[in-house]
């Protein structure tokens, strides 16, 4: 049986993440982070930031827009140098984004459809980090309920693992849901849940599970989680195509396609904290620490 108290401290890494967001001010303030290096990065579409402890915690994973071969790039932001390319035999349809898989893993997320015309879209989970290497990834099948749909956001529930894919219509998006466990013997259907802004390029989930946030071409929005409502919107920066979006401590990495293109760090909202402080883990952690006598932040 799992000791309570190190779920607790576990869980605890909340902590920073809320304090910050409390203090965040949104808008369309700035701060370069780095570039990409490499010139085979042409057309930054997703992103990842790796958690955890370990060599590899920190780097952020990108992968190129459609037409690319099968790959997803590993790029320390100190030198914004790719130390590590994972690829594999077959071509993507339209890889359009990343979401986190587990320990050392991204979900590459070829569901791009800007013709409507695919009967179904498929996620392959990948091991990513250092080092090049060649492998057979894990290959999922997902198929709407209502047909086709372009889409260029995925992204993982934090607690339970759930995907979720959001679609890129002009005024308004879609998010399915996925099956809990996917199965790799027949396709997996999703199951509409909620309503999202239009043209949708990327998001990335709150730590705690409690929120979402999405990014448009010039704008983010916080929806709370499960119920996908609208909580905040601001500006980005300008970007000449921003497709790119992921959690870092307690701000965000926003990306854009692009040769060399810069990956800029902007902040979050106070709400980003109190919504993600009604999430399921964090009341756990909540009645975890109150029983141990572990500290919380105010909220």
């Amino acid at each position: 049986m799992a000791d309570p108290r190190r779920a607790a401290v576990g869980a605890l890494v909340l902590v920073p993440f809320l304090l910050g967001a409390a203090a965040g001010a949104p808008g369309a303030a700035d701060h370069p982070v780095f570039r990409f290096a490499d010139p085979e990065i042409v057309e930054s579409s997703g992103l990842v930031v790796l958690p955890g402890h370990g060599r590899d915690a920190g780097l952020v994973v990108t992968t190129n827009d459609s037409g690319d071969s099968g790959r997803v790039f590993t790029v320390d932001p100190a030198t914004g140098e790719t130390v590590g390319v994972t690829s594999w035999a077959a071509d993507p349809e339209d890889v359009e984004a990343l979401a986190p898989a587990g320990p050392g893993h991204v979900w590459v997320a070829d569901i791009g459809d800007n013709r409507h015309v695919r009967d179904s879209v498929e996620v392959l989970r990948v091991p990513v980090g250092r080092g090049d290497r060649q492998v057979t990834p894990e290959v999922r099948e997902l198929v709407y309920p209502d047909g086709s749909h372009d889409a260029e956001a995925l992204v993982t529930h934090p607690v339970t693992g759930r995907l979720h894919v959001i679609t890129k219509g002009v005024f308004a998006g879609t998010v399915y849901a996925a099956p809990q466990r996917l199965r790799a013997d027949r396709p997996n259907l999703l199951t509409e849940v909620g309503d999202a802004p239009g043209l949708v390029t990327d998001a990335t989930f709150l730590p705690g599970g409690g929120g979402v946030v999405v990014r448009t071409y010039t704008k983010a929005h916080l929806s709370a989680f499960p119920s996908w409502q609208g909580v905040a919107s601001w500006e980005l920066p300008d970007q000449d195509q921003g497709e790119g979006v992921a959690l870092a401590g307690d701000g965000l990495l926003v990306s854009t396609e692009g040769a060399r293109s810069q990956v800029l760090r902007v902040a979050l909202p106070a709400s980003a904290g109190a919504t993600d402080l009604r999430s399921p883990a964090w009341t756990s952690l909540r009645w975890l620490a109150t029983a141990y006598a572990l500290p919380l932040p105010a909220g």
